[in-house]
This record gives structure tokens, C-alpha cells and sequence, in this order.
């Protein structure tokens, strides 16, 4: 039986999440990769263990998450069972609908009929009777917006949620989002959108500015650049790394920045931090971002990362040199989506 550590939140940071009542550690873990049926249960068990632990208190998810899609949330589910029953109420637990899910024409995007759906099929895999947080994972260009955002309206309404966000909308669409959903009487609590030292979109595009404007909250999903930003390709392409099997990381994505990382690398050194200490650091960085989300394949991993909260302060020249360094700010895998 797992008994989580009494500690737990004696060193995290809890981040006010935009205007709302809802505070996020300043690290949250998601399930994106390593959740699947290719990675063995007991290793999943041992990393959310971890992270708890450590004070860790939202875990993110989406309905696709696998492989196969939907088989992260099953094995969460298990573990939420098996180990965290008992702190459901000390938890965030996330869930997001938006991309391919299920063959015909109502298995993806963001309409009504989709987006209910697959949140039934995600707390029923859960085992859970609601979620803290549903999002529109993409913004959808065939559906109108509003009708996205009466969906996650009613997602809230009938008790399948408590709260609502978006991933990956453009600044314009951000504002009309959040716009629709006050309308509603709904808030728009939270944006998801991709961010590290390599990836500075939401910094040229003004989401950053907005969102401090809306009083929305944000959570940055791939601030270790998935991987990128640490230690794993300094010497090259690992065998069994995401790059290694082009698994939402192209080869060629590392061959274009390894320059700039080996580099960020050594001012981390500097700094008495790890490369991944320092990438999250600097997401974290002057309180613009509410908490940057994770992702592991071991708990060390986790461990690694939550060390970033001992030292989350830049000075001015550190910045200006992770600008100089960074050539490759333009790395955004998810522009498209977010049109």
C-alpha cells in the first residue's frame, strides 16, 4: 500500500492560477509519452508516486494519450485506485479532447458531440466522477467557436468538470475563447500552450501579455523541448529517445539546435543547475507562467526537475545570454494547430 510522504508540501510552490480561487504547483507531471502500453505499469506507478511525493499535485492527461489512445488514462486510472483514492481531493487531474480519437466523422476537433463524448469516455477510464480541468486540445477551424466553448460550458455545468481551459490557440483566438465563455458565465481558467527556451511563440505572438491581461492562468507544456533541453542528446541521438524513433521529435530538429543546447548546457553548469533544472527555471521565470509541465520516462527524471524550484531567479546578463545563445527560438511543432 502506497502512503505518500508527509513533506510533500513543505518545498513546492503553489501558484495562483490567473484571477481564480485555484492554485498549481509551479511543476506539474503529464502523461503524455511513457504512459502507454509500452511502458511497464510498474514504472508509471513509480513515477507518479515520485512525483506526488514531491508535491506535485496536477497530473495531465488527454483522451489520446498512449499508445493506444486512451491508454494512459486507463493506467491512471489503475493507479489512481491502487495508490491515490485516498488524496483525491489533495489532486488536479486534467483532460483534454481535440485530435484523433475514434474512426468517422465525430472522433476529433471540437464539436459539441465530440467533446462530450469523449469526456464521458475519459472519466469512465478514469474511474472518476469529474475532472478538475477539461480542455479544447486544439482549436478547431470547421467548427464554430462557439460552439467549442457552450460544450466545455456544459462540460462544467453538468458536473463533468470544475473548471475549463484551451491548448494551443493563437492570441486571437485566446481572446475570442475567453471572451465567449464570461458570455456563458464559465471561465476560462487556463491555456496550455508549448513553451521553452527553443520555442518562444507565446512571447512574438503576445499570449504571454493576454493572458496576464484575461486573468487566465497557463501552464507550459514541452519546456524541456521534449528532451532537448537536458543532457539526452549532448553526444547525439540515444537509441529508444523520441527523436530516435521520430516520435513527435524529428532527427533533424536536434541536429538544427545542438549547437545552442550544448552551450545552455554549460551555463547551466555555471549556474549549479542541470540543463533541465535550468530550462524550467526559466519558464518558471518572473511568474509569467503558472506551472511548466513535465514529462518522464523514470522518477530520477522527475526528481531532476523539481530541483529547478531551488533556483528559479535570472539576472539580466544570464537572460541576455540564453537569448544570444538561443538561435533557434522558432522550434513550434504545434503553429499550425493553434491557427
Amino acid at each position: 500500500m502506497y502512503t505518500a510522504a508527509e513533506n510533500r508540501y513543505e518545498s513546492m510552490p503553489y501558484r495562483r492560477c490567473g484571477n481564480s480561487g485555484l492554485k498549481l504547483p509551479a511543476i506539474s507531471f503529464g502523461l503524455w509519452h511513457n504512459f502507454g502500453d509500452d511502458t511497464p505499469h510498474a514504472t508509471k506507478r513509480a513515477m507518479c508516486q515520485t512525483a506526488f511525493d514531491l508535491g506535485i499535485t496536477h497530473f495531465d492527461l488527454a483522451n489520446n494519450y498512449g499508445p493506444p489512445p486512451g491508454s494512459a488514462e486507463t493506467a491512471f486510472g489503475e493507479i489512481l485506485k491502487s495508490d491515490f483514492k485516498p488524496y483525491r481531493d489533495e489532486m488536479i487531474i486534467s483532460s483534454k479532447a481535440g485530435y484523433d480519437m475514434w474512426g468517422g466523422p465525430y472522433g476529433e476537433w471540437g464539436s459539441r458531440k465530440y467533446l462530450i463524448a469523449s469526456c464521458d469516455q475519459s472519466l469512465k477510464r478514469m474511474g472518476l466522477d469529474y475532472v478538475d480541468i477539461f480542455y479544447s486540445h486544439r482549436f478547431d477551424p470547421e467548427t464554430p467557436l462557439e460552439e467549442t466553448m457552450m460544450a466545455l460550458d456544459h462540460i462544467v455545468r453538468s458536473g463533468r468538470a470544475l473548471y475549463v481551459g484551451i491548448s494551443s490557440y493563437n492570441t486571437q483566438r485566446t481572446r475570442e475563447a475567453h471572451a465567449i465563455l464570461k458570455e456563458l458565465g464559465t471561465p476560462c481558467l487556463i491555456h496550455q500552450p508549448s513553451y521553452n527556451i527553443l520555442n518562444r511563440w507565446v512571447e512574438t505572438d503576445g499570449l504571454k501579455d493576454a493572458l496576464s491581461e484575461l486573468g487566465m492562468g497557463s501552464i507550459a507544456f514541452v519546456p524541456l523541448a521534449q528532451g532537448l533541453l537536458t543532457n539526452k542528446y549532448l553526444n547525439g541521438i540515444p537509441a529508444g529517445s523520441r527523436a530516435a524513433q521520430d516520435k513527435s521529435l524529428h532527427p533533424s530538429v536536434v541536429e538544427k539546435a545542438i549547437e545552442s543546447v550544448k552551450k545552455l548546457n554549460e551555463m547551466a553548469q555555471a549556474r549549479g543547475q542541470t540543463l533541465a533544472q535550468m530550462a524550467i527555471a526559466w519558464v518558471l521565470r518572473g511568474g509569467g507562467i503558472t506551472s511548466a509541465l513535465i514529462g518522464a520516462s523514470k522518477p530520477s527524471q522527475i526528481v531532476d526537475c523539481v530541483g529547478a524550484i531551488n533556483n528559479l531567479d535570472f539576472t539580466p546578463a544570464e537572460l541576455a545570454t540564453i537569448d544570444a545563445i538561443s538561435e533557434e527560438k522558432s522550434i513550434n511543432l504545434w503553429a499550425k494547430s493553434s491557427e
